[in-house]
């Protein structure tokens, strides 16, 4: 069964096109990768899937049509980390994760101690227990990151969208952060759904990728069959070596122009 499912969803900003009619699935636990050019719809995309921006066609999660869910109700199915998340400065560690189960709260209610709980155990998993009584504004930019995903998985919702969650990571820290991704999916079964710039690592955590350009799904598959010279030369306008490792790793390297 796929956990979620776009079936002709398409996003329009006006007049203009952002996301054409696509259809796709990912099965529970799976990983998929948006990749393409800027502007490509992959954003979009992954708002659809949340309701933060209008579509035509229909996305699902369990079966379950997100159309006919209150916002609540979706926030329970998906949760979602845009590109720069804001952090509010004089906020503690502790009660930004606690946010994430706003889903579960009444409007005039207040936490429980089973939400407590779970927010602990966030904490404890992401290594950010000695944390919880910070200031956001004292953290450094992977623990900031760190904490962004603790509020995510601390939602409880089963498919977790990712919009560039490394951008703004140095190399070391993109490793850890999406090490760390794909530990919770593991340990949580979480269905992942993130947008990329970076092919390697796209291809390295990822299941499967999907290349998205000008609004149009133009490939979908494993690394070896998406990150391909001929492809990435026509999509991205560049050019490019694509080294594949016996392990199945793929590593792609832009060529310099000559002068």
């Amino acid at each position: 069964m796929s956990d979620l499912a776009f079936h002709e969803v398409a996003v329009a900003y006006g007049d203009r096109m952002a996301l054409h009619p696509v259809s796709l699935e990912v099965p529970t636990g799976g990983w998929l990768c948006l990749i393409g050019p800027n502007g490509a719809g992959k954003s979009s995309a992954l708002k659809a899937v949340c309701g933060l921006v209008p579509h035509t066609g229909t996305v699902t999660i369990g079966g379950a049509d997100t159309a006919t869910m209150r916002p609540r109700q979706r926030a329970r199915h998906a949760a979602f980390v845009p590109q720069a998340p804001v952090l509010p400065a004089d906020m503690s560690v502790r009660d930004y994760v606690l946010l994430g189960r706003s889903p579960f709260i009444g409007y005039f209610g207040t936490d429980s101690a089973h939400d407590r709980m779970l927010v602990d155990d966030v904490l404890q998993r992401l290594d950010l227990a000695e944390f919880a009584d910070r200031r956001l504004d004292t953290l450094s930019g992977g623990e900031s990151q760190r904490l962004v995903l603790g509020r995510s998985v601390a939602q409880g919702a089963p498919v977790l969208l990712l919009d560039e969650p490394t951008s703004a990571l140095d190399i070391g820290h993109q490793q850890q952060a999406l090490e760390l991704v794909d530990r919770m999916r593991t340990e949580c079964g979480l269905t992942v759904v993130s947008a990329m710039h970076d092919l390697t690592l796209a291809g390295l955590y990822a299941d499967r990728l999907a290349l998205l350009h000008e609004g149009r799904l133009v490939a979908m598959g494993t690394a070896a069959e998406v990150l391909r010279t001929e492809i990435l030369s026509e999509f991205y306008g560049v050019s490019v070596r694509v080294h594949h490792d016996d392990d199945g790793t793929v590593v792609v390297v832009p060529n310099r122009r000559a002068r």
